[in-house]
């Protein structure tokens, strides 16, 4: 079997792995919760997960290049406090979205530059403007929530189109798009290559440094279109918006398959990661559960798909 033949074998069993743990769970909560299965409750659960879905998109890129991005919440908290104050001081609803945008993708920008080109590794450069960022938050609100007023706005997180929230529209797209750009373009070739094996990327001829870059770019995007949304959901941008979201995303994209050492990995199988979280989340609230209980099992989820993960390696390197 030659390489390609297991890569995509080892793709086909993270589908299939990920959406048999999300039956499993499926079953679980319809068991612990009558309300579960409540169409009402069930779209609730699509709108929530639509921005843990939309920062696992992006994960996805930076995860399969052998990265990580631990500043995606301080990301999304800036982007939607400064998007909502330029929207409370000209109401213009376009220019907030596209300052919402901007910001993420200059955030995203300069994570890229760190890791990339001043070979400061992803762990600690992405640590650091977590820290910085989120203090950016704090200064520009003050602490305050700011309110989001306009409708036009609000309809991006609380509008529906034939029935299908906006915000899972967007999810769709978001996801269909990275998912022919990992599986249809060059660069998407590159990303597998550089998180398979860095140096034979660049022996092989593909710019190392750019395409790290870049990832690190569309993350920084996804985490300002996810700021968006989530400011219009609520009607506010609040200064602690996006904390812990990172644990979510990274979570969402762990459970979907992509190996944490990159280069093995499918972007569509993260919405089927987000949605696991997600029902966790929402079938312990319907339970009464201790909110600070939701932390440990989230934890929990992430160190058991880890070790799932690593076993799902080892057993490929010796199939090799």
């Amino acid at each position: 079997m030659n390489q390609k033949a297991k890569k995509q074998l080892i793709n086909q069993i993270n589908i299939y792995r990920s959406v048999l743990i999300l039956l499993i769970i499926c079953l679980f909560a319809a068991f612990l919760s009558k309300s579960f299965l409540n169409i009402s409750n069930l779209f609730n659960v699509f709108k929530q997960v639509t921005v843990a879905g939309i920062i696992g998109c992006g994960m996805t890129f930076v995860i399969l290049t052998g990265g990580i991005d631990l500043s995606v919440g301080s990301i999304l908290g800036l982007s939607g406090v400064i998007a909502s104050g330029v929207l409370a001081s000209t109401g213009n609803t376009f220019l907030a979205v596209i300052t919402a945008v901007a910001i993420g993708t200059a955030c995203g920008t300069a994570n890229g530059f760190f890791i990339s080109h001043c070979g400061i590794p992803p762990f600690i450069a992405t640590l650091g403007t977590m820290t910085l960022l989120r203090g950016c938050v704090l200064i520009y609100t003050k602490g305050s929530p700011i309110p989001v007023k306009s409708d036009a706005y609000k309809f991006i997180g609380k509008g529906s189109v034939l029935g299908v929230p906006v915000p899972v529209i967007i999810l769709i797209i978001l996801f269909l798009a990275a998912h022919y750009i990992l599986t249809q373009t060059r660069f998407g070739r590159s990303i597998y290559a550089l998180g398979g094996n860095r140096e034979a990327a660049r022996l092989s001829g593909i710019s190392v440094k750019r395409t790290e870059w870049t990832a690190y770019i569309i993350n920084g995007f996804l985490s300002g279109v996810a700021a968006v949304v989530l400011t219009a959901r609520l009607g506010s941008a609040q200064s602690t918006s996006g904390q812990g979201i990172e644990m979510d995303a990274i979570a969402a994209v762990i459970l979907g398959g992509t190996s944490l050492s990159g280069g093995t990995g499918f972007v569509l199988p993260t919405v089927v990661g987000a949605m696991i979280m997600g029902i966790i989340d929402n079938i312990l609230t319907l339970m009464n559960v201790n909110p600070h209980a939701t932390s440990i099992v989230k934890g929990s989820v992430v160190l058991i798909a880890v070790l799932v993960d690593k076993k799902v390696k080892d057993l490929s390197a010796k199939a090799e």
